[in-house]
């Protein structure tokens, strides 16, 4: 097996052993569950050992996997550790590496980013989006010197700014009920499913937003859509209702609902590396000129 494939299906081990199931592991990956087992059977074959035990359930360790885990842990954190120093040191001076969660707006993604080029001219600015606890865990490993993140969320080893409440709206299908009624709420919405992130992008923010509405007198099923692109779309397409950061625009198949203001805004945080101070105070600037609008 080549190294790098090694490095890979360390990752896919390591993933399945935190998750304990196949697919919620390749969500974390961001990637189908078919390859991950393909490269997990590859790992077990080339080692001579089974790693895990596959179960109607999900995935358990075997004893060999058990005892095999926290070296796969150390090599994979390395790995990153390793990736990010030969960045460092092939161009980080003079260059920012930022990160947007996906639930912020593309026009307040490309504001940030052209105030960190207007704040020192000649750097290099480069932008990620991604969900919540991948941009965590990249601003932890050093791959991101900072990223604007959703609150709540998990922030053990790293550094965070205060919180920041955006403007965020209710989308739902043109015509549904709620878009025209005086006194919108919540349990008007039963029967549509909720467009939102993956529970894996970030845990603690979904579980927010399905207690407000469980408060509120409604219960949903929910369907994947890591973007607002896909949230609008989904919206669209009849079934669904989602929410938006975006100031409301003309979008064909979609209303815009002003619905709890202040529980449901996008509230958003910076996680910074060492270092990067002068940036976070950056995008906090633009962040709360948005707050205001």
């Amino acid at each position: 097996m080549a190294r790098m494939d090694l490095l890979r299906h360390l990752r896919f081990f390591v993933a399945v052993a935190e998750e304990g199931h196949f697919g919620r592991a390749a969500s974390a990956l961001h990637m189908t569950q078919p390859p991950l087992s393909q490269g997990l059977r590859r790992l077990e074959q080339d080692l001579g050992v089974d790693l895990v035990h596959r179960t109607r359930q999900g995935a358990v360790l075997t004893a060999a996997g058990a005892r095999l885990l926290p070296r796969a842990r150390l090599l994979v954190d390395d790995a990153d550790r390793f990736h990010a120093e030969a960045r460092r040191i092939a161009g980080a001076r003079g260059a920012v590496r930022w990160g947007a969660t996906t639930a912020l707006p593309d026009t307040l993604v490309a504001g940030c980013a052209a105030a960190l080029a207007a704040s020192e001219p000649g750097t290099r600015v480069t932008t990620r989006s991604g969900g919540t606890a991948e941009l965590i865990a990249d601003v932890r490993a050093g791959l991101c010197d900072l990223a604007v993140v959703e609150h709540p969320a998990l922030l053990e080893g790293v550094t965070a700014g205060p919180v920041i409440a955006l403007p965020r709206r209710l989308v739902v299908p043109a015509g549904h009920r709620i878009a025209s009624a005086e006194q919108p709420a919540f349990r008007m919405l039963a029967g549509l499913t909720l467009a939102t992130a993956p529970r894996t992008a970030n845990p603690p923010g979904h579980d927010t937003l399905i207690d407000l509405l469980r408060a509120r007198g409604l219960e949903v099923d929910t369907v994947a859509a890591p973007d607002e692109r896909a949230v609008l779309a989904a919206v669209a397409a009849g079934s669904s209702f989602g929410w938006s950061a975006s100031p409301p625009t003309p979008v064909p198949g979609v209303a815009w609902v002003s619905i709890a203001p202040r529980e449901t805004a996008l509230r958003v945080r910076i996680v910074a590396g060492p270092g990067a101070e002068t940036e976070a105070a950056v995008l906090d600037r633009v962040l709360l000129r948005e707050r205001l609008r």
